[in-house]
C-alpha cells in the first residue's frame, strides 16, 4: 500500500497506474511497484520529496516518455501499427508491403 506522506492526489496517481499495470497483466507486486515508482518520481520532480535523484527531476515525466513509447522505441511503431495506419489512409497495396515500406507509406 501507499505511504501515508503521500497527498490525496498522489494517491490517487498510485491507484489509477496500479490498476493500469493490472490491466495490462501485470502481478499485483509489480503493479505496486511501477505505481510506487511512478508516484515518486513525480513527488521528486514537483519538489515533494525531501530527497530527489538527478535522474527524477530532469529526465522527461511519466506521461511524456510513456507516450513516446507508444509509437516509437528500439524499432518504433510495429509492423501491425503500420498496417493498421496504412488501412486508415487506404494505402493500396498494403498486404504486400513489408514494415520499411508500410512505414513509408504511411508517413509520405
Amino acid at each position: 500500500m501507499a505511504p501515508q506522506e503521500w497527498s490525496d492526489k498522489r494517491e490517487r496517481q498510485y491507484e489509477h497506474v496500479k490498476e493500469s499495470a493490472l490491466d495490462r497483466g501485470e502481478s499485483e507486486d509489480t503493479a505496486e511497484e511501477i505505481a510506487a515508482r511512478t508516484v515518486n518520481k513525480e513527488r521528486a520532480r514537483s519538489g515533494e520529496a525531501e530527497e530527489a535523484s538527478k535522474t527524477s527531476t530532469e529526465d522527461m515525466s511519466s506521461g511524456e516518455r510513456g507516450g513516446q513509447r507508444s509509437h516509437s522505441g528500439a524499432q518504433g511503431r510495429t509492423k501491425d501499427q503500420l498496417y493498421e495506419e496504412a488501412k486508415r489512409k487506404g494505402v493500396d497495396g498494403r498486404s504486400q508491403m513489408d514494415k520499411d515500406e508500410l512505414k513509408d507509406a504511411v508517413d509520405d
